[in-house]
């Protein structure tokens, strides 16, 4: 027997706000019955586990033990620039002189996550 991972869960103060964060950084859509006000929501991610976000009362107070780690289809570093303009924050830059190397970033909630090289950047450096 297995099991098949679902939906990553994201704990937020505004499942809405923080999924149509998401929605921009994936370029899928949100439930479609789902709108502001809503405590759960999810990010439709074809071929992947769904995001979904769950409104809860506390904020975030310390890190991450689980996070989401992306290739973009562009480069590392125009996703990051992408990224920053739509509402993240860098939180630790891991970019070495060779072109290696990822960025963590944070949601506006502050979830952590990592921009990591294209695979066309990946190819290039071996």
């Amino acid at each position: 027997m297995v099991s098949v991972v679902q939906n990553v869960a994201i704990d937020c103060t505004d499942a809405f706000a923080l999924a149509e964060f998401w929605c921009q950084v994936t370029g899928h859509p949100q439930h479609a019955e789902d709108g502001p006000g809503v405590e759960e929501t999810q990010v439709l991610v074809p071929g992947g586990p769904v995001l979904h976000f769950n409104q809860v009362p506390e904020p975030k107070t310390v890190k991450n033990r689980v996070h989401l780690c992306l290739q973009p289809d562009s480069t590392r570093d125009a996703e990051v620039e992408r990224l920053l303009a739509i509402g993240a924050t860098v939180l630790a830059d891991r970019r070495e002189p060779d072109g290696t190397g990822w960025v963590v970033l944070a949601d506006p909630e502050g979830n952590e996550f990592c921009v990591l090289r294209s695979a066309a950047e990946r190819a290039a450096t071996g």
